[in-house]
């Protein structure tokens, strides 16, 4: 399956009409459509779109689900995630048989942020005590991928098998955006890890590039969110007949400098960290690098768009009410501060070029 095919996730009414309920028809369509499938290689069954050679076909999916849908784009990138950590880390009978799961529909995701108080642990039995936070997809993802610390203080990766509404409290997931992506917390006192599977070897989560690296992805689904701000600017400029005006040209025109400049950026750290050929540091300061472009475009983004459509892209009918709510909320990733000046401080510590940095051409 081409992953330039057209795929369009505009939900039901029903789901377009609350945009706190979480989308069953665009993740249905996601399943038939084999995307669900597609990051397994070829040999399970699936597209090989993880495959560092495939990396541009995935980081085009990922915009253009992102585009259509940012809360869809949320919950399969974490899909796309975790699938991708399994391939990397599981044995060869671990990886085989959740590749099944996902042939067989199964939606995985990974939640690893977890409360202060009740963080999840694996005792010396094999028992789980504890839960995780800001779950993505909590009571719709069967298939979580989480980590768990270990009586030894390491940190344990398992893929949890579980049903549909299981364990899942949705109650305090009141935000201002991304409401349909049903985050919340899930609590796994009295699971064993008999009721999942061991991925990988203790602390694998944390290696690096792979584990700050991996922010390329979320970066590509958040440039599909810009994109769709963007197109909503310029099809209301010309509805409205103020496409004309040279103070509105020039607002639209610094709009499409940050989102083709953030492309650019996103292509660059996805075919870096794909390729994994320059030292690990380095990888992550060249997604950083990207990361600190697209949260700064995206809210320079919002900002043009919102200065230019005016009050009636606020109101509850104007598709741009809900694109600058999910946008500005998907915006807000940990750590941006640490993301940013980590990069600096590494380009600052360098001997190369700033022209050859990334490997690029001089």
């Amino acid at each position: 399956m081409s992953a330039h095919s057209p795929l369009h996730l505009v939900s039901s009414p029903s789901e377009a009409a609350r945009d706190d309920a979480f989308p069953l028809v665009a993740i249905e369509r996601l399943r038939r459509n084999g995307r669900l499938a597609a990051p397994l290689p070829e040999a399970l069954g699936g597209d090989d779109l993880c495959a560092p050679e495939r990396v541009g076909d995935l980081r085009r999916l990922l915009t253009q689900v992102g585009r259509d849908s940012l809360p869809v784009g949320r919950i399969y990138e974490g899909h796309v995630n975790a699938l991708a950590l399994v391939l990397r880390y599981a044995d060869p009978e671990t990886r085989a048989a959740l590749a099944r799961d996902a042939l067989d529909g199964h939606l995985f995701g990974v939640w690893n942020t977890e409360p202060k108080e009740n963080g999840l642990t694996l005792d010396a039995v094999g028992r789980l005590h504890g839960a995780k936070s800001f779950a993505s997809g909590a009571g719709f993802v069967t298939r979580p991928l989480v980590t768990a610390r270990a009586p030894d203080g390491r940190s344990l990766m398992l893929v949890m098998r579980m049903k549909a509404g299981e364990r899942a409290d949705l109650g305090e997931w009141r935000v201002h955006g991304m409401r349909a992506t049903a985050t919340g917390t899930v609590d796994f006192t009295g699971l064993g890890s008999s009721d999942g599977a061991v991925v990988g070897a203790p602390d694998d989560y944390f290696r690096q590039p792979f584990f700050f690296a991996g922010a390329w992805r979320f970066l590509a689904v958040q440039l599909g969110g810009m994109e769709a701000v963007v197109e909503t600017f310029r099809t209301h400029m010309r509805t409205t007949g103020r496409g004309g005006d040279p103070h509105q040209q020039a607002r639209f025109g610094r709009s499409l400098i940050a989102l083709e400049s953030c492309r650019l950026l996103v292509a660059q750290a996805a075919e870096t960290a794909a390729a994994e050929a320059l030292s690990p540091d380095r990888v992550v300061a060249c997604v950083n690098l990207a990361r600190a472009a697209v949260d700064q475009a995206g809210l320079d983004v919002l900002t043009l768009a919102q200065r230019s459509v005016g009050l009636a892209g606020f109101l509850d009918d104007h598709p741009l009410e809900a694109q600058m709510r999910d946008l500005a909320t998907y915006l807000r990733q940990p750590a941006p501060d640490f993301a940013l000046t980590g990069m600096a401080a590494h380009v600052l510590e360098a001997d190369a070029p700033l022209h050859g940095l990334w490997g690029a051409e001089p």
